[in-house]
């Protein structure tokens, strides 16, 4: 089923209110939080909250791609979350399994780009194997690129990237002299994804539990109290929306920010005219 063809006429003309504010984050993070308590507090089970929490899930990422967002990272499963009761952890990977079976073909129909980041090694093999063929059939799609944390942790994604380079290092590869920033994130698990731009939480807990803890370094952060199986597209508008309000200054003055998109809008104009006299 075609996203763009289902979506409702009304909230076309919410998501075409929100790309007029401003720019839209190119990379969004979302740390999934809350699926138990939301279900205890109905009297529910756990295992139900995790399967309303997939609705949630398929929700943000239909509204992500029809307006137009280019990455979104789900932290679906840290390295932590192995120390939970093992009936618990036994669910998760099924209703991960069920995901991977059941949304393949309506992610690929619909252009979506499947990755995952994480020790994949320690996932059930039908798991590594479902997700390995997700990832190479839709390979080549070129919208929404969607990236599931698995058996994933910062801490561990950090210290991995290390011990590959002090490796490269004794082979030779790579001399001390030529590490910097730029060399050290391409050891990381996420090389190739552009940093996120905003990242939300829900359950209003303040913490980002182990999650792209260097690639958070200047990402905006969103926290609603909402769990995560009450998150639906409306609650992503208004932290689209919130994020636009922001002035990101990565370091810079206001001033400067100012400056710095004054002169980006005036070469943009002239680009513009430069291309109207060319006849483009």
């Amino acid at each position: 089923m075609s996203w763009v063809k289902e979506q409702s006429p009304d909230d076309k003309i919410v998501q075409e209110n929100i790309i007029k504010e401003g720019k839209l984050p190119k990379h969004i993070a979302v740390i999934m939080d809350g699926n138990g308590r939301w279900a205890l507090e109905r009297g529910l089970s756990r295992t139900e909250g995790h399967q309303e929490g997939i609705e949630s899930v398929r929700d943000i990422v239909k509204a992500s791609s029809q307006i137009g967002v280019k990455y979104l990272t789900l932290y679906a499963f840290s390295i932590e979350n192995w120390k939970r009761p093992i009936t618990e952890v036994g669910v998760l990977m099924k209703l991960l399994e069920h995901y991977l079976r059941q949304e393949l073909e309506e992610l690929h129909n619909n252009n979506v780009r499947l990755l995952s980041i994480g020790k994949s090694s320690s996932l059930p093999k039908v798991v590594q194997r479902l997700l390995h063929e997700s990832c190479e059939t839709t390979k080549d799609n070129t919208g929404l690129t969607l990236t599931l944390a698995l058996s994933y942790s910062g801490r561990w994604d950090i210290v991995r990237a290390v011990q590959m380079i002090a490796l490269d290092v004794r082979r030779g590869k790579v001399s001390p002299e030529d590490i910097n920033e730029d060399l050290f994130s391409n050891y990381l698990q996420t090389k190739g994804i552009p940093e996120p731009d905003l990242l939300i939480r829900t359950s209003g807990e303040m913490r980002l539990s182990n999650f792209l803890l260097w690639e958070m370094a200047y990402g905006e952060m969103y926290i609603t109290d909402k769990y995560w199986p009450e998150f639906r597209r409306n609650d992503l508008y208004d932290a689209l929306l919130n994020f636009m309000n922001r002035e990101r200054r990565f370091g810079k003055t206001s001033a400067q920010v100012a400056s710095e998109n004054y002169i980006k809008q005036k070469d943009s104009y002239l680009q513009r005219v430069v291309n109207a006299i060319k006849g483009k």
